[in-house]
């Protein structure tokens, strides 16, 4: 309905301008000058409404580049501008359970998010059944004259999820989002990967958890931190500082998380922006 008043604000005002032109008589042109500056008010004032209101959806266009360096992303516009770079209304706080993944799975964020975010959803289930029902690559680890061989995460989970004397790295959001259609109709599973950040923020405006993978350093790694190893699939670039969390809320300032690792609560907005982009933009949420 806003836009439409907008538009007829728009067009009235436009209307009583020309018709200035062609008043015969002053007190006239006045009136017509008086009612095209009222009614060109009222469409500046519904567009500023318009705008607020929709400012997630709306910063959705602004990000229809992925970064070019992003894992498994398309090319990016060296420009696109970051999510901090727009006025953010208002602020989300949702109260949802903290699950560590230790001592139990050091290579366990990725299902322990995942219980997070399922038990939000009232759905009672613990990360240590997740653990053994996630899909995995069984590729073993290898190195030769070609480099590392090993699996592909996003096939299913690679390595050993319970001890880091073994070699592992982790899972993407393929294997996670078809673990959690096991818990919920997959209707209600919604794999969020490869759109915006904004889309991150509407789900949270919605109150709704959304699970993604960054790193541990919340921010963007430099190109030392990736390797590239041969997978049965082909060559998949990695880092060991691969991390999963469930984002709980934000502000006009921070992103709010449940860390499995518990070593923190918030990061900057754009930082972790850069870092959830760079490792695929990979999220999922579940209503």
């Amino acid at each position: 309905m806003l836009i439409i008043l907008f538009f007829l604000s728009c067009i009235v005002a436009i209307y009583f301008t020309v018709m200035l032109e062609k008043a015969p008589k002053k007190w006239i042109k006045n009136s017509f000058a008086l009612y095209g500056i009222v009614f060109a008010i009222t469409a500046v004032s519904l567009g500023a409404i318009y705008i607020n209101e929709h400012k997630v959806t709306l910063m959705a266009f602004a990000e229809e580049f992925v970064d070019t360096n992003s894992i498994g992303g398309k090319q990016a516009s060296p420009t696109r501008p970051m999510t901090s770079e727009f006025s953010i209304i208002g602020s989300v706080q949702l109260d949802a359970p903290l699950i560590k993944q230790m001592p139990e799975l050091p290579r366990g964020c990725e299902v322990t998010s995942l219980a997070m975010l399922l038990n939000y959803n009232d759905i009672e289930v613990d990360k240590m059944e997740l653990a053994k029902k996630v899909s995995r690559d069984p590729t073993p680890y290898q190195v030769s004259k070609e480099g590392v061989q090993f699996g592909n995460p996003h096939k299913g989970f690679v390595g050993d999820m319970y001890d880091f004397k073994n070699p592992g790295l982790g899972v993407y959001h393929g294997p996670i989002a078809e673990l959690a259609k096991q818990y919920v109709d997959e209707s209600h599973v919604h794999d969020l990967t490869g759109k915006g950040f904004s889309e991150v923020f509407n789900q949270l405006a919605h109150n709704r958890p959304v699970w993604v993978i960054i790193n541990t350093s919340y921010n963007r790694l430099p190109e030392s931190k990736f390797t590239t190893w041969q997978t049965p699939d082909g060559p998949q670039k990695v880092t060991m500082k691969e991390h999963s969390v469930l984002i709980t809320g934000y502000d006009n300032e921070y992103i709010y998380f449940n860390d499995p690792l518990n070593k923190n609560t918030q990061a900057p907005i754009e930082e972790f922006e850069a870092a959830w982009v760079q490792m695929g933009k990979q999220a999922i949420t579940i209503y």
